[in-house]
């Protein structure tokens, strides 16, 4: 049985593979985003208190290839809290887009808990 002749087989070239529409999709599992802002948010919150949990994510992939994060950290304080939720904002947006192709319209940062810092951690300096 030779080739098909239909305009559609034509449109992919002789050797009849399937168009797009019809191979299927990939689809990435919300843990898999999540791991991969969780990461993300960990480069970016730079320098963290010795005894901070580690950043994690939350995450729902709607159909439409767009992610909603929710990132959960810990920060020391004194310093400059709202820099540094938008740094990690903004490298989680990149990350995810980056790496999966989605669209990243939210990412939530919440600070679950302060650390003191001493000052010699902190460079002798106070904000």
């Amino acid at each position: 049985m030779g080739p098909v002749s239909t305009a559609e087989g034509e449109a992919d070239g002789a050797a009849g593979l399937v168009p797009p529409r019809e191979r299927g999709a990939t689809r990435i599992a919300d843990r898999v985003v999540a791991k991969i802002a969780s990461r993300a948010a960990r480069e970016a919150a730079g320098p963290l208190p010795r005894d901070a949990e580690r950043p994690y994510a939350t995450v729902v992939v709607h159909h439409d290839d767009t992610a909603r994060v929710s990132v959960h950290l810990e920060l020391g304080y004194p310093g400059d809290i709202g820099g540094r939720c938008g740094q990690v904002r903004r490298r989680v947006i990149e990350r995810v887009s980056g790496l999966t192709g989605m669209q990243v319209p939210e990412v939530a940062v919440q600070v679950e808990r302060l650390h003191p810092v001493a000052l010699d951690e902190t460079h002798g300096r106070t904000r």
